[in-house]
């Protein structure tokens, strides 16, 4: 079985779910997102985003490949190119951090270490660039998939709470403890991703 991760372009956008290629959740305002929707626009507007921080700030996601077949994807950026990040009671992200905005792994990929492979890629990648940790809004209250990461999950991931919120608290994983991660964290790693996008189409809050 083949695996390989590449940095996720313009080119390959189209390998993602269909539904997330044209969510602006994290990549517009609310105000901004329900335009693109009404309007239609969301896909553009997604392609718009990519490309600015690829050009501004560089590789800004990750996309997996089985054999050659697309089986899921991360995707982060530094809060300042992240403006619902502001929207959030416990935002702002920290200055060392960049945030983990969303990831996904197909049903049938899950359980394979697929994950780990994803997140310890964004940490090598950040590690390189300075950054000391990745940062996430969780969803306390989480009962069906949707953008933001359920909160339980990334605790058992290794995340740690660094500003409570009884629905949406701010959480915190220290890059370099990614590097020697546990079989267990793998496990639970593999269940969050697998957990974070599934139908319904995702639409912004």
């Amino acid at each position: 079985m083949g695996r390989r991760l590449v940095p996720l372009t313009l080119d390959n956008l189209q390998d993602l779910p269909q539904r997330c290629r044209s969510c602006v959740f994290w990549e517009l305002d609310p105000v901004s997102g329900e335009a693109a929707l009404r309007a239609g626009t969301s896909a553009l507007e997604k392609e718009a985003w990519i490309s600015a921080v690829l050009l501004d700030w560089g590789s800004c996601g990750r996309v997996a490949y089985v054999d050659d077949v697309p089986v899921g994807f991360v995707l982060y950026a530094p809060p300042a190119y992240v403006p619902r990040s502001t929207a959030f009671p416990t935002s702002p992200v920290s200055p060392d951090a960049v945030q983990l905005m969303t990831a996904f792994i197909m049903p049938g990929y899950q359980g394979q270490g697929l994950g780990r492979v994803l997140v310890q890629t964004v940490a090598k990648d950040l590690l390189r660039r300075g950054f000391k940790a990745i940062e996430a809004f969780g969803d306390a209250r989480w009962k069906e998939p949707a953008c933001l990461l359920p909160a339980d999950h990334l605790l058992a991931v290794g995340f740690k709470t660094v500003r409570q919120h009884p629905t949406h608290p701010r959480l915190r994983l220290e890059l370099r403890s990614t590097l020697s991660w546990r079989e267990d964290v793998e496990m639970a790693l593999d269940r969050l991703l697998g957990a974070v996008q599934k139908e319904p189409a995702l639409r912004p809050l």
